[in-house]
Formats: structure tokens, sequence, C-alpha cells
């Protein structure tokens, strides 16, 4: 038999190098998006598909959480080219049927890519994969609830039972997802926020008093300022261009701040309109500056340095006093310590001449609309809730939250994972949402935190949980540490994923593995009372309506609120919850959200408004619900990272043919690398000192706490990038990320920054 790989396997890529592009979108990706639709779909659900994207009475696109306008879309196509990827993949034609699991085993199918697994076509019917067995096999519904059900009532106790969930996941499903797991017992309910923007809420909890970004879309409009850090929106969020476009037309200045220069932030062709197709483009970026990997932190603090220094010399000119003294704590405290700060010592930390930094300053002295955006280039780090609170403390010197085109804009990956947090996926819920379980379902939630992502790995490597049971993603490619974590996995008695592809962690398994297949968020969702639609929560806090439009890949497809109440339904048995019922109608959950969870007032009649409406936000109204009542300053230190000689400090990136672990296609057009994805990229004269030349191989290794994980057979790529930097792709690089390096008080898995040595690989 076969060995069942937890990695991806090494192909023999052919891999072509070109010139990175200076500009996005345009005519190519219209061609991209047209080419990935047209292979995968049939021409009936591509016209009833890409009509109803992000339109007011359609679904909402199963890629990233950008928000929609509030007033014109585009009729044509409002959604980007990655969008219209993920569409393609989730109504793609292919199918695999359980004749499909007959003729490929387990063993051969974990030698197939990610790329191929996710290509092979959408999930038809619930499958098993017993004990022992080399390939799935068909399973009823019926069985399979009744089986995960009585596996679940056979554990000692329910905090044996760990319950992930996917940020694809809707409004709906995610409020009967952690009640079900609440009556069961436990709060195990990690999710993939922990993985990203868990630092980012964290932080912003402590400083502004919510979790989540403070600005709306309209803000960028009117916006003096916009900083975008870590994070490449040109493959990650191709929307936000137009935003950004938007801005620069009405004026506003962009600085850019990341290791990598990317296109998205360089210039930018909108094709939805007529500039998009025969113009030159919107220049964005009026300033790049190439920060060290995890040199935000000294950047900031040498920018506030100097704004400090502007402000001494002309008292009241630069800093926002008044917003200062009336809504913030902590300012003579936090100055004190800036006062201490070295300039010359963050120049060198954070990697930025002078003369750019002080540019950068006098682009901020000049402008008071200011609003930072920010993504996993600042979260996944151990010091990554440090990076945020910092963020947070350059807009409370400018007085720059709180009022229109200023504010806090941490840019949200899946589609949903805002919204999954809302309704209670948490392992730390807070008490009060838990006493409104408790009044409005007549049962005692469990008050003992759960584990986080991290947390849940750990227990089960060490067999102190026996269930795995997830609501989409594909975990074992999405976390770090792959070896370990497939480890984890296989300790199991039981793992089951509801899923509407198949993808590694259908291959790497407990004892007995169940998968679940799902509808998608194009598909149509027929219940008992008829036609139904769910609600979804984008990056701005805007709850709306997602309506499917497509008829479903497999008539034996349930629906996630489906498939949690029949769970429920198998599994409790004291419950007073009519599961039943509310999955007929799904107004009647919303009724249950709307009672327990506040700022869903008159939920049923808001959802169904033109795009949706905005729940409650105390950091975009100038109200601060912190412990002093007021937005804090926070004091960080600047992170030292001392490397040896032969070790680089490595980031982990996506393609741009991929969406956090579905790989779309294998090239990375935007940074001009074509047909393959295991390269690293190097600073050209950090090959040069290292013997190498781009087009050598080499084996990468980590040897965090004394273990030796190993990442064979990357490309040598040049690239411009800080010399003693390297980034390769996700999920190939994730096995040296190791399980116990996560950032501070996030527990999220520090993966943009691993420290790295290599050997050249002579094979």
């Amino acid at each position: 038999m076969k060995k069942i790989s937890p990695t991806p396997p090494i192909e023999d890529e052919k891999i072509k190098i070109g010139k990175p592009k200076t500009t996005a979108a345009g005519i190519p990706a219209v061609a991209s998006s047209v080419k990935h639709v047209l292979k995968e779909m049939t021409v009936g659900n591509c016209v009833k598909t890409l009509f109803g994207v992000n339109q007011m009475d359609g679904f909402d696109c199963p890629g990233c959480a950008w928000p929609d306008p509030s007033d014109h879309r585009s009729g044509i196509g409002e959604y980007c080219e990655n969008g219209a990827k993920a569409i393609a993949e989730e109504a793609t034609s292919k199918r695999v049927t359980p004749d499909f699991f007959k003729k490929n085993s387990v063993a051969e199918l974990s030698q197939w890519s990610d790329f191929q697994l996710g290509k092979s076509g959408r999930l038809t019917h619930p499958m098993i994969l017993k004990p022992g067995a080399t390939h799935y096999e068909r399973i009823s519904w019926e069985d399979a609830f009744s089986f995960i059900g009585n596996k679940l009532n056979q554990l000692a106790s329910p905090n044996e039972a760990i319950f992930y969930t996917s940020g694809r996941t809707s409004n709906e499903a995610a409020f009967l997802y952690q009640l079900f797991v609440r009556e069961y017992g436990t709060n195990n309910m990690p999710d993939c926020s922990n993985m990203c923007h868990e630092s980012s809420g964290v932080a912003l909890s402590k400083t502004v008093g919510i979790g989540k970004g403070s600005v709306r879309l309209e803000d960028f409009y009117v916006t003096d300022l916009i900083i975008v850090m870590g994070q490449n929106p040109g493959t990650n969020h191709p929307r936000m261009l137009s935003a950004l476009q938007t801005a620069k037309q009405n004026g506003a200045k962009i600085i850019a701040i990341n290791p990598l220069p990317e296109t998205g932030l360089i210039k930018f062709k909108n094709p939805q309109k007529l500039s998009g197709w025969v113009g030159s483009g919107t220049s964005l970026s009026d300033l790049f500056l190439q920060v060290k990997i995890n040199g935000d932190v000294a950047l900031i603090k040498a920018l506030m340095k100097l704004l400090l220094e502007k402000e001494e010399e002309n008292p009241g000119t630069v800093f926002d006093h008044d917003f200062i003294q009336q809504h913030t704590s902590g300012y003579e405290s936090f100055v004190e310590d800036l006062k201490q700060a070295n300039v010359e010592e963050l120049v060198e930390d954070c990697g930025i001449e002078l003369s750019q930094i002080k540019e950068a300053t006098q682009m901020i002295l000049q402008n008071k609309k200011i609003i930072i955006c920010w993504a996993m280039g600042l979260t996944q780090h151990e010091n990554g809730v440090n990076n945020i609170q910092e963020v947070v403390n350059l807009l409370l010197l400018k007085g720059s939250i709180g009022k229109p085109g200023a504010g806090t804009c941490p840019v949200r990956g899946h589609s949903n994972v805002q919204g999954d947090r809302t309704m209670g996926i948490w392992e730390k819920p807070e008490p009060a949402f838990l006493d409104s379980l408790k009044a409005n379902f007549n049962f005692e939630p469990p008050r003992e935190h759960g584990y986080n992502t991290v947390e849940a790995i750990k227990a089960m490597a060490a067999k102190k949980a026996k269930i795995f049971f997830a609501m989409g993603g594909n975990f074992l490619s999405a976390t770090p540490d792959t070896e370990f974590t497939a480890r984890a996995l296989q300790n199991c008695d039981l793992t089951v994923q509801v899923s509407t592809k198949l993808n590694r962690s259908h291959l790497i398994t407990g004892k007995t593995a169940i998968v679940l297949p799902c509808l998608g968020r194009t598909e149509l969702d027929v219940q008992k009372n008829g036609t139904q639609f769910v609600s979804v929560e984008n990056s701005m806090g805007i709850v709306h309506s997602s309506r499917g439009k497509i008829k479903p890949a497999s008539k034996y497809l349930l629906s996630e609120p489906d498939i949690i109440s029949r769970l429920a339904i198998a599994t409790l048995k004291n419950t007073s919850t009519d599961w039943k019922t509310m999955v007929e109608n799904y107004d009647l959950i919303r009724e249950a959200i709307q009672k327990t969870i506040p700022g869903f007032d008159d939920y049923n009649k808001r959802v169904r408004n033109d795009g949706g409406f905005y729940l409650p936000n105390g950091a975009r109204d100038g109200q601060f619900k912190t412990a002093t009542g007021k937005a804090n300053f926070t004091l960080n230190p600047v992170p030292k990272h001392s490397l040896k000689e032969n070790e680089y400090h490595m980031m982990t990136i996506r393609t741009h043919d991929q969406f956090n672990t579905t790989i779309y296609g294998l090239d990375d057009r935007y940074r001009g690398i074509y047909n393959g994805r295991r390269v690293v990229m190097m600073n050209a004269q950090d090959i040069i000192d290292e013997g190498l030349q781009a087009g050598d191989f080499i084996d990468l290794y980590n040897h965090h706490e004394g273990v030796e994980r190993v990442a064979p057979h990357f490309m040598v790529v040049s690239y411009p990038i800080p010399q003693k930097c390297v980034a390769t792709y996700f999920p190939e690089a994730n096995v040296l990320v190791p399980i116990n390096q996560f950032a501070r008080k996030s527990h999220t898995p520090a993966s943009k920054q691993v420290v790295i040595t290599f050997k050249k690989n002579e094979s």
C-alpha cells in the first residue's frame, strides 16, 4: 500500500519565470475569468451564476469578504477574477461520485496534488472510510447521523470532541452549529479566525472596544490617506482595488507597506469600465515602503517618533489633542515611552531608509482622515497583537477613528468569517451571550473556555480529543506544522468533514472518517416551506442575504443548517429546541438569532432590504466600550530578530491562482511565476552570497524547539524582497511552521515569520 501523505506530493514542475506585472486586472483578468468559467461550468450555469453573484437579489461570492457597493452594482459583473474562479470551482459540472471512490483508494488519492484533488469535482453522496479500509464507501444520511451521534454520546466528556468552523458557513448555519455544540456540552469551537484575524480581534477589543474594523466602504471615497500594510489586495481581495481607485480619483494618497512589491498596489485597470480596457490604468500607491519581515512596529514607531518631534516643534499642529483628551486613555505614558525610541535603531529594525520614512511622515502630518488597512502580514506573527495595537496608536494620535474617512480596516479573507464570530462561533464566549442562550433555549451552556485551533491540534495529539468535526474548510492544509497536525488527526477515533469538494483533509483521517456533502453558496436551497436564503456579514459589518441560483450538484446534498439539525436530533437526548421546524423555514432561525444576539432587531425584515443592514459598531461612532471607557494607547516593544549567518526569515503567501487552500491553477501571473508552486523567492544578493543561482533547487528546514521540519525541492527565484527574507507559498510550506510558534494572546500561528535554513538539493 502506498504511503498516505499529509503534504502535497513533489511533482516534476516545469516552472517558468517571467517579469512581474506592473498593472492589475484589465483584459488579462477578464480572459483568465472566462477561461476558468468555461472550463468548469455549463453555459446555463455561467449565466445564472455570474449575473447573480453579489447582486441585491443574488448570492454572496464564496470568496473574500470585501463589501459590495451600497448603491450601484454592475449588472455585467459585480465580481473579480478570483471570485469568478471561486464560482467556477463550486458550480463545476464535474462530480466525485461513489464510483470515483471505488476506483481511487485513499492512498492513491494522497499522491494527487491539491490542485488535482480540487479539480475532481463536487462531492455527491455521504461517504464513510471504515477502520482499516482502503476506500471510502457510500453511507446513507440516516446511518451517518446515527453513527456520529452514537460516537459523540459514547465519549467520557463532551470536551473530547472538537467542532471546527470555516468562514464559508452562513449566519444561520453558524448559529445552529454553536447552539448544537453548546447544548451538547462544550465550547471546543476553533475556527479559521484563530488562524487569520484573531490578533486583530484581540488588539482592537482592548484598544477600541470592538474586535472589528470601524470603517464603511464609503469612507474610502472621502478619506485623505490610506495606508495598506501586510496585504496583497490584487490577489486576495481584488474588488478592494475599485475602492482604492475611487479614493485616488477623489484625491486620496496611498502608502503601501509590505516586504514584497504587489502588482495590485502599483496600478489598476478596472475591467468594469471602458478605461480598464483601453486606458493606461490608475496608479495607486504614492509611496511604497519595503519593510523587512515583521519590521512593522519599528516602522510605525519611527513614524510616530518623527510626528512627535514635529508636534513638539509646533504644538497643536500635528496631533488631535481634542480627540486625545476626550476619547483616549494612556496618552502620557505612551508619549514618555515614545520619547525613549531611537530613530536610527528603528530605521535599522524596519529596513527602510530614513528619507522614505520622513516622506511618509509628511504625508501623515498633512492629513487628518486616515484609514489603515491590514491583513495576514501583520497578524501572523508572535507579536501580531502588538502590531495591530501600534496601528491603533498612530490612528489615535491623529484622531482618525470614529469619523468619516478614517478608521481601522482589517480586511477579512473568507466571505463570512466575521459573521461566524458574531453568531457565537468562539471558544471563549462572553458570559452575556451564554446567559442569552440559556434564557432563550432552556439549557445551561458550558462556561469553561474551549480549544482554539492550536490547542485543538495539541489536544488531538495528546489523545485528549477523540472526535473532530469540521463544518467546511480544509483543516489539515490550513493549519501549521503539517506533519504534527496529521498525526494529531490520525489519533482521533472519528473525523467528519462537511464539504463541497474533495481536499487533503479527507485523506488524513481518524480511525473512521465520514464526508458529508453540502450545498454550495451558488445553489438553490429548497426546504419544506419553500426556497430559502441565508445571510452573511462582510468585512465592514453589513449583514445581507444570499440566494442560490442553480440546481444542486446532486439530489443527495443537504444544506448546512439541515445537516446540523439532523445531527442535533441524532445526538441530543434532552433538547427542547425544535430543530426540525427551524430548518423547514430559516426565518425561524433568524428569529432565534434576533432574540439572542444584540443588533439583529427586525432581522427578517431588514435582511430583505436591498443591501441589508449595518450592525452596531461603537468604534465607528466614537464610543469605545473598553475597560477605561475610552480608546486606549498601548506600549508595544520593538521585536528584535537575531539570525545566524545561515538563517532566513520565511513568510508564507498565496499565488494569484488560489484562495486560501483552494488551488485554481499553477500560475502566479502578477509575480511572473508560471506552471508551478514549489518556489522560494530570495533577494538577488542573498542568492549570490549563498553560492546559488536562480533556478537551483534547495530543501528548506526549520528546527524550532529541536524538531527538524523539512520542505524539500523548492526552486530558487530571484525576487525584490529584503535581504535575509524569503517568501514561499502555502500550504506547501506550512510543514515548516512550528505548532508552538504563535501570536501572544491570540494564538494565531506565526506563518509570516519562520526561521529557516536550507541545503542545496542535488537530486
